[in-house]
């Protein structure tokens, strides 16, 4: 008597087999791997998003937090001797859910502010604003993005000061700086027309430019004309004129226009915020 055919088992069996081909022989660097998960994508394997979510994870371990970090000089601090007006405002003005608080001079951070944490003060003006401060985390700039999340996880702390090796603050980063190299940006504010153009205007008359935007494209939007025999996307013309890749935060000027970092990805810039620089004369 014959036994009945378990499709299921056969299905398990069959998805198994298909595992164990595409992980043996194994790859031999990261370069493979990231090839690997291409191949599996387009066998079906994992999905598209997947794909570019394990892709993340695998370049994360090689980054640092001085790779994604928002550079000191663009960091929105509050003083501690400011007026609960004047930090409102600039709570307000800026949008962040976390501050940094100073107290004398800028590098001189003191305390982590919740912007929720504010509205305390308002109930109960009798508080003093130190006491709801929340210690700082200070991390060196070589600190691995891995163990950066892990750091986050457990001591479920969304924020740290980024200092460079002689102790100046370099920068700040945060959890969602972290995810975003996994996952990828984390924003829904931009339509589906212009993020696919690649260039999109900003509230203040700025434009929002990705960074394997064409030179060509950039040149008619701004009616300049950058170089376009050696590098095809701004992206490579800004890091060469730098002689490195941009760190979120700096700023850039090349051909009379001036080129802040808004976003990095994997190593590369993914937005710039594209502006005309202060000395270069209005086109005609």
């Amino acid at each position: 008597m014959h036994k009945p055919v378990d499709r299921d088992a056969q299905e398990r069996r069959s998805l198994f087999d298909r595992l164990v081909e595409f992980i043996s022989p194994g790859p031999d660097s990261k370069a493979e791997l990231i090839e690997s998960l291409a191949d599996a994508e387009q066998r079906e394997l994992i999905d598209p998003q997947s794909r570019g979510m394990l892709e993340g994870v695998i370049r994360m371990a090689d980054m640092s937090a001085g790779d994604v970090m928002v550079a000191a000089p663009h960091i929105d601090r509050l003083d501690i001797d400011a007026d609960y007006d004047e930090l409102l405002g600039q709570v307000i003005a800026t949008g962040h859910s976390r501050f940094p608080v100073y107290e004398g001079q800028r590098d001189n951070i003191i305390g982590i502010l919740l912007a929720k944490d504010l509205l305390k003060l308002q109930r109960a003006p009798e508080l003093n604003l130190r006491t709801l401060l929340r210690p700082p985390v200070f991390v060196p700039e070589s600190k691995g993005l891995n163990d950066l999340l892990r750091d986050f996880r457990s001591n479920r702390n969304h924020l740290a000061i980024v200092i460079d090796e002689f102790g100046n603050v370099a920068g700040l980063l945060t959890i969602e700086d972290v995810l975003e190299e996994i996952v990828g940006e984390i924003e829904d504010e931009f339509d589906e027309e212009d993020a696919e153009s690649g260039i999109y205007t900003l509230a203040d008359g700025a434009q929002r430019v990705a960074g394997d935007v064409e030179i060509g494209q950039v040149n008619e939007a701004f009616a300049v004309t950058l170089p376009e025999d050696e590098f095809d996307t701004i992206g490579g013309l800004v890091a060469h004129e730098l002689g490195r890749v941009p760190r979120r935060g700096e700023a850039v000027e090349v051909g009379g226009l001036r080129f802040e970092v808004m976003l990095t990805r994997g190593g590369a810039v993914r937005w710039f915020k594209v502006t005309r620089a202060p000395d270069a004369a209005a086109p005609r």
